[in-house]
């Protein structure tokens, strides 16, 4: 009881203020560009979402079945729905999201790209983010895990030598809330 107690307070301690001051405004350019050059080199799309806090509805699942861990999966997984990361052409989108209250980090990859890629590699990379993220160092973190997915997403779904321009599928500007 007294760890949900902690918990509850930690969510509730923050909000969406804090992960803005986390993710400053040029902070956020930067990445920006990022996932812009990264994207000219592939087919995939990347999506960054940085939030302070779980919701409350997410906060009333507390349980002894349902971790932190868990709850804060879910979350990704409905924010890749919710941005629509899984509604790109060849399946290939990937969502990178940073939870600041939990220190929390998850890659959620569509099946196109999920198939070629083995669920610890997803987890090793998340743990290379968790080490920027312990030393407050998002950006360096979030652009460390955008090298990594990219490398990935360059390996399989490398651009077609084409005139035609790259067709940009979803905002490459991150999402913080």
């Amino acid at each position: 009881m007294l760890n949900k107690f902690k918990t509850l307070a930690r969510h509730i301690w923050l909000d969406a203020s804090d992960a803005e001051r986390a993710i400053t405004p040029d902070m956020l350019a930067r990445l920006t560009d990022r996932v812009t050059a990264s994207e000219a080199r592939h087919s995939g799309e990347v999506r960054i979402y940085v939030e302070a806090t779980l919701p409350l509805s997410y906060l009333r699942r507390i349980s002894t079945a349902l971790t932190l861990k868990q709850l804060v999966r879910q979350r990704a997984l409905m924010l890749f729905s919710k941005l629509r990361v899984w509604d790109t052409e060849h399946n290939n989108g990937v969502l990178i999201y940073l939870q600041l209250a939990e220190h929390a980090i998850e890659i959620v990859a569509d099946r196109g790209i999920d198939r070629f890629v083995e669920a610890g590699h997803w987890h090793t990379m998340t743990q290379h983010m968790g080490l920027a993220f312990k030393e407050k160092n998002f950006e360096d973190g979030l652009t460390q895990a955008l090298s990594e997915v990219s490398a990935v997403l360059v390996q399989h779904f490398p651009l077609a030598n084409s005139l035609e321009p790259r067709a940009n599928q979803l905002p490459n500007e991150p999402g913080v809330g």
